[in-house]
Protein backbone atom coordinates (compact mmCIF):
# COMPACT_ATOMS: atom_id res chain seq x y z
CA UNK A 1 0.00 0.00 0.00
CA UNK A 2 1.29 3.46 -0.91
CA UNK A 3 1.81 5.78 2.06
CA UNK A 4 -0.47 8.85 2.09
CA UNK A 5 1.04 12.03 0.68
CA UNK A 6 1.81 14.51 3.47
CA UNK A 7 -0.05 17.79 3.17
CA UNK A 8 1.81 21.05 2.61
CA UNK A 9 -0.09 24.10 3.84
CA UNK A 10 0.49 27.84 3.43
CA UNK A 11 -0.52 30.78 5.62
CA UNK A 12 0.04 34.53 5.29
CA UNK A 13 1.83 35.80 8.39
CA UNK A 14 2.35 39.46 7.52
CA UNK A 15 2.67 41.95 4.65
CA UNK A 16 5.25 44.72 5.02
CA UNK A 17 6.93 47.33 2.78
CA UNK A 18 10.37 46.59 1.37
CA UNK A 19 12.17 49.65 2.75
CA UNK A 20 15.21 49.64 0.48
CA UNK A 21 13.67 48.84 -2.91
CA UNK A 22 14.00 51.31 -5.78
CA UNK A 23 10.37 50.82 -6.80
CA UNK A 24 7.38 50.20 -4.50
CA UNK A 25 7.40 46.58 -3.33
CA UNK A 26 5.48 44.82 -0.59
CA UNK A 27 6.73 41.60 0.97
CA UNK A 28 4.25 38.89 1.92
CA UNK A 29 5.72 36.64 4.61
CA UNK A 30 4.39 33.11 4.19
CA UNK A 31 4.42 30.27 6.71
CA UNK A 32 4.77 26.81 5.12
CA UNK A 33 4.15 23.53 6.96
CA UNK A 34 4.47 19.90 5.95
CA UNK A 35 2.82 17.17 7.99
CA UNK A 36 4.82 14.09 8.90
CA UNK A 37 8.57 13.68 8.53
CA UNK A 38 8.77 14.23 4.79
CA UNK A 39 11.83 16.15 3.65
CA UNK A 40 10.94 18.81 1.09
CA UNK A 41 13.78 19.47 -1.35
CA UNK A 42 12.26 22.66 -2.77
CA UNK A 43 8.97 24.27 -3.77
CA UNK A 44 8.53 26.30 -6.95
CA UNK A 45 5.75 28.41 -5.49
CA UNK A 46 3.26 30.48 -7.46
CA UNK A 47 0.62 32.72 -5.98
CA UNK A 48 -2.28 34.79 -7.28
CA UNK A 49 -3.41 37.60 -4.98
CA UNK A 50 -7.00 38.75 -5.31
CA UNK A 51 -8.96 41.59 -3.71
CA UNK A 52 -12.25 40.65 -2.03
CA UNK A 53 -14.12 43.96 -1.59
CA UNK A 54 -17.20 42.36 -0.02
CA UNK A 55 -15.22 41.54 3.14
CA UNK A 56 -15.27 45.11 4.46
CA UNK A 57 -17.58 48.13 4.81
CA UNK A 58 -17.06 51.55 3.20
CA UNK A 59 -17.71 55.15 4.22
CA UNK A 60 -19.53 57.54 1.88
CA UNK A 61 -16.20 59.18 1.03
CA UNK A 62 -14.71 55.81 0.10
CA UNK A 63 -17.83 54.91 -1.90
CA UNK A 64 -17.36 58.06 -3.97
CA UNK A 65 -13.80 56.98 -4.77
CA UNK A 66 -15.04 53.53 -5.80
CA UNK A 67 -17.68 54.84 -8.20
CA UNK A 68 -15.58 54.07 -11.30
CA UNK A 69 -14.98 50.49 -10.13
CA UNK A 70 -18.36 49.40 -8.77
CA UNK A 71 -20.86 52.13 -9.60
CA UNK A 72 -23.28 53.53 -6.97
CA UNK A 73 -24.00 51.58 -3.79
CA UNK A 74 -27.34 50.29 -5.04
CA UNK A 75 -25.49 48.28 -7.70
CA UNK A 76 -22.79 46.82 -5.42
CA UNK A 77 -24.56 43.51 -4.90
CA UNK A 78 -23.98 42.79 -8.60
CA UNK A 79 -20.75 44.68 -9.31
CA UNK A 80 -18.64 44.34 -6.16
CA UNK A 81 -16.97 41.02 -6.95
CA UNK A 82 -13.48 39.73 -6.18
CA UNK A 83 -10.88 40.71 -8.79
CA UNK A 84 -7.18 39.87 -9.34
CA UNK A 85 -4.43 42.15 -8.09
CA UNK A 86 -1.21 40.43 -9.18
CA UNK A 87 0.75 37.17 -9.62
CA UNK A 88 4.08 36.38 -8.01
CA UNK A 89 6.52 33.49 -7.65
CA UNK A 90 9.17 32.31 -5.21
CA UNK A 91 11.61 29.42 -4.93
CA UNK A 92 11.35 27.92 -1.44
CA UNK A 93 14.54 26.13 -0.25
CA UNK A 94 14.43 22.64 1.23
CA UNK A 95 13.02 22.06 4.73
CA UNK A 96 11.52 19.49 7.03
CA UNK A 97 8.45 20.28 9.09
CA UNK A 98 8.02 24.02 8.66
CA UNK A 99 9.68 27.04 7.13
CA UNK A 100 9.01 30.62 6.04
CA UNK A 101 9.28 32.27 2.66
CA UNK A 102 8.76 35.74 1.22
CA UNK A 103 6.72 36.71 -1.81
CA UNK A 104 7.68 39.94 -3.55
CA UNK A 105 4.64 42.02 -4.56
CA UNK A 106 5.51 44.58 -7.23
CA UNK A 107 3.17 47.56 -6.81
CA UNK A 108 2.17 50.52 -8.96
CA UNK A 109 0.51 53.83 -8.15
CA UNK A 110 -1.05 54.12 -11.61
CA UNK A 111 -4.64 55.03 -10.69
CA UNK A 112 -5.90 53.63 -14.00
CA UNK A 113 -5.07 50.15 -12.67
CA UNK A 114 -8.11 48.71 -10.88
CA UNK A 115 -6.25 47.59 -7.74
CA UNK A 116 -4.46 50.94 -7.32
CA UNK A 117 -7.74 52.78 -7.83
CA UNK A 118 -9.30 50.61 -5.11
CA UNK A 119 -6.40 51.16 -2.68
CA UNK A 120 -6.38 54.90 -3.32
CA UNK A 121 -10.10 55.17 -2.47
CA UNK A 122 -9.70 53.60 1.00
CA UNK A 123 -9.13 55.92 3.94
CA UNK A 124 -8.80 53.54 6.88
CA UNK A 125 -9.28 49.94 7.98
CA UNK A 126 -7.91 47.02 6.00
CA UNK A 127 -7.55 45.76 2.44
CA UNK A 128 -9.16 42.28 2.13
CA UNK A 129 -6.76 40.03 0.23
CA UNK A 130 -7.01 36.39 -0.85
CA UNK A 131 -3.85 34.39 -1.60
CA UNK A 132 -4.30 31.44 -3.98
CA UNK A 133 -1.24 29.16 -3.90
CA UNK A 134 -0.07 26.77 -6.60
CA UNK A 135 3.23 25.37 -7.84
CA UNK A 136 5.43 22.30 -7.76
CA UNK A 137 6.81 20.41 -4.74
CA UNK A 138 10.08 18.50 -5.07
CA UNK A 139 10.70 15.81 -2.48
CA UNK A 140 12.22 12.41 -1.83
CA UNK A 141 10.55 9.34 -3.31
CA UNK A 142 11.14 5.61 -3.33
CA UNK A 143 13.06 5.88 -6.61
CA UNK A 144 14.76 9.22 -6.03
CA UNK A 145 13.22 12.60 -6.74
CA UNK A 146 9.47 12.91 -6.37
CA UNK A 147 7.55 15.74 -8.02
CA UNK A 148 3.96 16.73 -7.23
CA UNK A 149 1.71 19.75 -7.44
CA UNK A 150 0.66 22.06 -4.63
CA UNK A 151 -2.92 21.12 -3.74
CA UNK A 152 -5.51 23.14 -5.64
CA UNK A 153 -7.28 24.19 -2.42
CA UNK A 154 -4.27 25.88 -0.78
CA UNK A 155 -5.33 29.44 -0.04
CA UNK A 156 -5.42 31.96 2.77
CA UNK A 157 -7.06 35.32 3.49
CA UNK A 158 -5.26 38.31 4.92
CA UNK A 159 -6.50 41.77 5.91
CA UNK A 160 -3.67 44.17 5.11
CA UNK A 161 -3.92 47.52 6.91
CA UNK A 162 -4.54 50.42 4.54
CA UNK A 163 -1.71 52.22 6.39
CA UNK A 164 0.79 49.68 4.98
CA UNK A 165 -0.13 50.67 1.43
CA UNK A 166 -0.15 54.39 2.22
CA UNK A 167 3.26 54.20 3.93
CA UNK A 168 4.70 52.38 0.90
CA UNK A 169 3.37 54.97 -1.56
CA UNK A 170 4.45 57.89 0.65
CA UNK A 171 7.95 56.42 0.75
CA UNK A 172 8.30 56.36 -3.05
CA UNK A 173 5.94 59.15 -4.14
CA UNK A 174 5.82 61.71 -1.30
CA UNK A 175 2.82 64.00 -1.83
CA UNK A 176 2.60 62.99 -5.49
CA UNK A 177 1.25 60.39 -7.89
CA UNK A 178 1.14 59.33 -11.53
CA UNK A 179 -1.30 60.55 -14.18
CA UNK A 180 -1.15 59.06 -17.69
CA UNK A 181 -2.04 61.45 -20.54
CA UNK A 182 -1.88 61.25 -24.32
CA UNK A 183 0.94 63.07 -26.11
CA UNK A 184 -1.53 65.62 -27.49
CA UNK A 185 -2.91 66.34 -24.01
CA UNK A 186 0.59 66.80 -22.60
CA UNK A 187 1.50 69.19 -25.41
CA UNK A 188 -1.69 71.21 -24.92
CA UNK A 189 -1.22 71.30 -21.16
CA UNK A 190 2.41 72.40 -21.52
CA UNK A 191 1.38 75.16 -23.91
CA UNK A 192 -1.28 76.38 -21.45
CA UNK A 193 1.29 76.34 -18.63
CA UNK A 194 3.78 78.44 -20.58
CA UNK A 195 1.13 80.85 -21.84
CA UNK A 196 -0.24 81.35 -18.32
CA UNK A 197 3.19 81.79 -16.73
CA UNK A 198 2.73 78.84 -14.38
CA UNK A 199 5.61 76.95 -12.77
CA UNK A 200 4.69 73.35 -13.60
CA UNK A 201 1.99 71.05 -14.98
CA UNK A 202 0.53 70.54 -11.49
CA UNK A 203 -0.22 74.30 -11.31
CA UNK A 204 -1.67 74.16 -14.83
CA UNK A 205 -4.10 71.39 -13.90
CA UNK A 206 -5.08 73.21 -10.68
CA UNK A 207 -5.80 76.39 -12.66
CA UNK A 208 -7.91 74.54 -15.21
CA UNK A 209 -9.89 72.72 -12.49
CA UNK A 210 -10.46 75.97 -10.59
CA UNK A 211 -11.67 77.67 -13.77
CA UNK A 212 -14.00 74.80 -14.63
CA UNK A 213 -15.39 74.71 -11.08
CA UNK A 214 -16.05 78.45 -11.11
CA UNK A 215 -17.75 78.22 -14.51
CA UNK A 216 -19.98 75.36 -13.30
CA UNK A 217 -20.92 77.32 -10.18
CA UNK A 218 -21.82 80.38 -12.25
CA UNK A 219 -23.88 78.28 -14.66
CA UNK A 220 -25.78 76.62 -11.81
CA UNK A 221 -26.37 79.99 -10.18
CA UNK A 222 -27.75 81.47 -13.37
CA UNK A 223 -30.07 78.47 -13.84
CA UNK A 224 -31.38 78.92 -10.31
CA UNK A 225 -32.16 82.59 -10.90
CA UNK A 226 -34.12 81.83 -14.08
CA UNK A 227 -36.29 79.37 -12.19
Amino acid sequence: MTAPTPDVTFSVLDVTPERYAVSPILEAHIGISSTGDESIHAIALRCQIRIQPLRRAYTDEEAAGLLDLFGPRERWSATQQAFPWLHTTSMVPGFTGATRSTLSLQCTYDVEVAASKYFHALRDGTIPLQFLFSGTIFGAGERGLRVRHVSWDCEDSYDMPVAVWRDLIAQHYPNSGWLRLSHDSIATLSEFKSRSGLLDLDDAISALVAGATQKTACTNGSSGERR
